[in-house]
């Protein structure tokens, strides 16, 4: 009998889903307010909000708004949401809390293509890069990341089933392969490359803009939005395949959507910001150690959680070292990871996952 009550006590004791949204959705509008009016321009929120009321805005004010913070901070939503909803399906697809992205290779991948855009860049016709800009670096790694889930999904799929322990495995060697190929282009290249190479690695937000939103949007937005629709099949999927199987679930199709939904948003994710540890694993993992693993509620207000989570790493990563900033990665890690730690060892005895 105690087996039986020990699942019902411990449902009581979690909060409402819809005050838990509401509440995520408060603190995103606050660190929004707050991020706005960050920064080492000397621009406060209450002098943009003085100069909206009364003549509008002046050309320093309206420069710093309009096209350094706004897209900065549309980018850093973006960029969360993406990796922790993309985190909360890895999870859910792997019944694993310690699974992210990188399983699928979008992140070996998106570093390849990265890393190899910029030792290897100045060897491609003029023309090309003249096509691709400043963007080549973006539309490498973007589509390092694609080839790299496709590779991987090829290679666990047999007669029209994929296998998720294969695919693990072979995630593993490809991240090897891929940090072999990459620590030789690192070999190969001069200072500047290096140091190029060094802040893509650990992330920024610092080359925010409009067009790179614009070109991330379409990929991001369309998983963000139809994900809760896999939530059904990944509840039924923590029971087993067979199980899920027999609930009605399509298996196949479901591995099928959530690895493509991954690599859409991981990959378009990494190629406009550079690589963000941590978002993708701990957002989720945090929500089900206090709202359970109810995939309905997880994936929406994983996209709340991540988007206010990286903001605020943006607004600490600009304050700390202003006029310069930190990279971003560094930031999450060192923010997330004591707090991370913390609760898992606070509640490690009460963990169901």
């Amino acid at each position: 009998m105690l087996t039986l009550h020990l699942p019902r006590r411990a449902a009581q004791e979690r909060p409402d889903p819809r005050r838990v949204t509401l509440a995520l959705v408060g603190l995103t509008l606050i660190l929004t307010l707050l991020s706005l009016g960050t920064g080492a321009a000397g621009l406060s929120l209450a002098d943009m909000a003085r100069a909206i009321a009364g003549d509008g805005l002046d050309r320093r004010a309206a420069v710093i708004l309009y096209d350094i913070r706004l897209p900065r901070l549309g980018m850093g939503l973006l960029v969360g949401a993406a990796l922790a909803v993309s985190g909360a399906l890895m999870q859910g697809l792997f019944r694993n809390p310690l699974a992210d992205p990188g399983v699928v290779g979008v992140g070996a991948g998106a570093s390849l293509g990265a890393v190899l855009s910029i030792v290897l860049g100045g060897m491609l016709p003029m023309s090309l890069t003249a096509v691709f800009g400043s963007y080549l670096v973006p539309f490498a790694a973007f589509f390092g990341g694609w080839a790299a889930t496709l590779i991987l999904y090829h290679a666990a799929t047999s007669q029209g089933r994929t296998s998720v322990a294969t695919m693990l495995l072979a995630g593993i060697a490809l991240a090897a392969l891929a940090g072999a190929v990459t620590g030789v282009l690192i070999f190969l290249a001069d200072d500047k490359q290096l140091r190029d190479l060094t802040f893509w690695g650990m992330g920024s937000l610092a080359g925010a803009s409009w067009a790179k939103i614009a070109a991330a949007l379409p990929l991001i937005a369309p998983v963000l939005i139809l994900s809760p629709l896999l939530a059904r099949g990944l509840n039924a999927l923590a029971l087993g395949e067979a199980q899920a199987a027999h609930l009605g679930i399509d298996v196949e199709r479901l591995k099928r959507l959530a690895v493509l939904g991954v690599a859409a948003t991981a990959g378009a994710a990494v190629a406009i910001a550079g690589g963000i540890g941590f978002v993708g694993i701990v957002v989720p993992h945090l929500l089900r150690l206090f709202r359970g693993p109810d995939h309905r509620h997880l994936l929406p207000q994983a996209a709340l959680l991540g988007g206010a989570l990286l903001v605020a790493a943006d607004m600490v990563a600009r304050s700390l070292v202003a006029p310069a900033e930190l990279p971003i990665g560094i930031v999450t890690a060192c923010l997330g990871a004591p707090v991370f730690l913390w609760i898992l060892l606070r509640r490690r005895g009460g963990l169901g996952i």
